[in-house]
């Protein structure tokens, strides 16, 4: 079993820090910009995801990027009820979108108490 190198892991410049809070934020105000600033944090999610060695910030990362398509999935699948009337699209949407800012905050949270996101 290989050993893990905690000084790797403690090296995290303030700026990545920074960087972590700035996609949260770009995710939990996307609602309120029509999802644009949340298809810009979710491409950042993973380019950053893939140049991480700190285990914390790959999950917060993959915590960000499930939350995402798990919203474009309902999304989707709620989009056939705006046809029918405007009012179960719009409570559909609104409990999505009210989801959504759950699971960030939440997560934004847990990031900025060093704790691993929720599942």
């Amino acid at each position: 079993m290989a050993e893990t190198d905690y000084a790797t892991l403690d090296d995290k410049s303030p700026g990545d820090r920074t960087v972590m809070h700035v996609l949260y934020a770009l995710h939990t105000i996307a609602p309120f910009t029509m999802w644009t600033l949340s298809v810009v944090a979710v491409i950042i999610n993973y380019v950053k995801r893939s140049d991480e060695g700190d285990p914390l910030y790959a999950r917060h990362h993959d915590y960000m990027i499930r939350t995402f398509w798990w919203a474009v999935l309902w999304l989707v699948l709620t989009s056939p009820l705006w046809l029918l009337l405007w009012i179960p699209g719009a409570l559909a949407w609104m409990v999505i979108g009210a989801w959504y800012l759950y699971r960030y905050l939440r997560g934004w949270l847990r990031f900025n108490d060093q704790q691993v996101p929720p599942v």
